[in-house]
């Protein structure tokens, strides 16, 4: 059953974006599905549609937006062993492994997280968001392992998604770069945007673009005449563009290692060991990680926090880089 939220703009309200003025109202929406819904035609401000999350309302202004039934999911069930850290009657925790990818999409509809959720959940996820995406509340792209949340029903979903809008939940990353970051530690605050050359990348964008932060700092430089320079680096994200870390560590000149898609051309080591050489041409990822995840529980209130060891082949350079630079 269709309902509706209606509203009227007060004096106190004047020059509010349309989008802030309904969350402002109604918290227990987001503001990510608010905008999506006017961008849907849900929304009419005076018997009109508007279609602009930006439009500014003004006092006396009537405001109806409407929130339509969700759509079930039509989804394909993958029997694929889902790596659960966490479980309860609202949420689940996972950790998910590289080269999977988060949802269907064009040239995969069957071997997906999401598929994989809808066996193990037997449907019962969240359904407010795309119909493609039941339960998934963010995502990690799919040559990135580690921990993502899943929502079980609507009133988590739209809490967790609230928690992701106004930055507070933490999540920390691990990975390695080519070369030392200069310097070690500090924040990279730029506009990401979609790259105009390739529209399947992104881009630091000079006028364009969303606000994107990332803290980060050096835990480990690996430098000697037989490993090319490498270091360990933990990123902390204040916001969650895609492909954030990605873009900012090539943004700096620090490219992530196996990163095939923002990747710079590595000269050939002469004296390279043979061993870690092998190991860095076997590695078909990124060496990226979702390490922690931290949030207030949708329903106890309580503040939750997940971390997750590197996968093997990560850890196995790890070692192998420290063992050659005792």
């Amino acid at each position: 059953m269709k309902k509706s939220i209606k509203l009227i703009a007060q004096p106190e309200d004047n020059n509010l974006r349309v989008d802030v003025f309904i969350n402002k109202k109604e918290s227990s929406l987001s503001r990510t599905r608010i905008k999506n819904l006017i961008l849907n035609k849900k929304l009419h401000l005076n018997d009109k549609v508007i279609k602009s999350p930006s439009h500014k309302v003004l006092d006396k202004d009537k405001i109806n937006l409407e929130i339509p039934e969700p759509k079930k999911a039509s989804i394909k069930p993958f029997d694929f062993k889902l790596n659960i850290i966490h479980e309860d009657d609202d949420l689940l925790i996972i950790d998910k492994p590289a080269g999977i990818i988060m949802h269907p999409g064009a040239g995969n509809y069957d071997n997906t997280i999401v598929n994989a959720l809808m066996h193990y959940c037997k449907g019962n996820l969240s359904n407010i968001g795309d119909e493609l995406r039941p339960g998934i509340v963010h995502r990690i792209d799919k040559d990135t392992s580690g921990l993502i949340v899943v929502a079980k029903n609507n009133v988590t979903h739209e809490n967790l998604s609230k928690q992701f809008n106004e930055h507070t939940i933490h999540r920390i990353y691990q990975l390695m770069v080519w070369g030392k970051l200069r310097p070690q530690s500090g924040k990279i605050e730029t506009l990401i945007t979609r790259s105009s050359r390739n529209r399947q990348l992104m881009e630091v964008g000079i006028t364009k673009g969303k606000k994107a932060i990332t803290n980060y700092k050096t835990l480990e430089v690996f430098e000697n005449d037989k490993t090319p320079t490498l270091s360990l680096i933990e990123c902390k994200l204040e916001t969650g563009r895609t492909h954030q870390i990605r873009v900012h560590m090539s943004y700096k000149g620090n490219n992530i290692l196996g990163d095939s898609k923002y990747k710079k051309k590595i000269k050939k080591l002469k004296n390279i060991d043979p061993n870690l050489e092998k190991s860095l041409l076997k590695l078909n990822r990124q060496f990226l990680h979702a390490k922690t995840l931290g949030f207030i529980h949708p329903k106890s209130g309580k503040e939750l926090e997940f971390s997750s060891i590197l996968p093997q082949d990560l850890e196995n350079i790890l070692k192998m880089l420290r063992n050659i630079n005792k």
